[in-house]
């Protein structure tokens, strides 16, 4: 079943590309060739909730991206995030109820952090699609924050949005989105985090999010 919703959202994804296929020559230069964004789901963390609460997941993202042509933008993607229970934890599996009665808790955290590339596509106007492969390396950490073991896995992310310019120059912008995440070739956790793991996927459904960026 996994398998196969991860070879669905690739198909989706790949068909948006190709529908929306134009010949070069349809394809004019931007205005600014360069962007960075950063997610929307980073703010609360600051506010929120200690940075050192269980539920903090300390999370940091960073998007540099070269716009092509005007449909066409590639980038490198920076970020690192700590996990306090799995990642696999579906909306349908009741995420929001295990959150509060902390059942899922991993008896420490799991620190990911990696640098990979992104591809979007603009599709209709603002409407774009756009995939994301992250290699993440794991640093697990126990209930004493002291290090227990290393890790890597391949997290990769596809998304769906509209992209939202404003100001004078249409320089400033704003992704709303949403999207699906799935990881492959995960190394064997240590004991503790391992069956907890086991117990959920390897991929989450529908996640929204907000992308804050600014063009130059």
């Amino acid at each position: 079943m996994k398998h196969a919703i991860l070879f669905f959202l690739i198909f989706c994804t790949l068909g948006a590309f190709a529908q929306t296929k134009k010949d070069a020559a349809t394809e004019t230069e931007p205005k600014h060739k360069y962007r960075i964004s950063v997610p929307g789901i980073i703010i609360p963390q600051l506010f929120t909730t200690s940075w050192d609460d269980v539920q903090n997941t300390q999370h940091f993202e960073l998007h540099v991206k070269r716009e092509l042509d005007d449909k066409n933008i590639v980038g490198v993607k920076l970020a690192t995030w700590r996990l306090f229970q799995p990642m696999g934890i579906l909306w349908t599996d009741g995420l929001r109820d295990k959150l509060k009665d902390e059942s899922q808790f991993y008896p420490g955290h799991v620190r990911e952090s990696g640098v990979g590339v992104s591809y979007q596509r603009m599709l209709w106007k603002g409407l774009f699609a756009a995939v994301e492969v992250l290699p993440l390396f794991q640093t697990y950490l126990d209930e004493n924050n002291k290090k227990i073991d290393d890790g890597f896995k391949l997290y990769n992310s596809y998304h769906i949005g509209y992209h939202l310019a404003f100001g004078g120059k249409k320089q400033f912008f704003v992704e709303p989105q949403l999207h699906c995440q799935h990881w492959m070739f995960e190394t064997a956790a240590p004991e503790g985090f391992a069956e907890l793991d086991d117990e959920w996927k390897d991929y989450f459904l529908f996640e929204p999010n907000i992308y804050l960026g600014f063009k130059f």
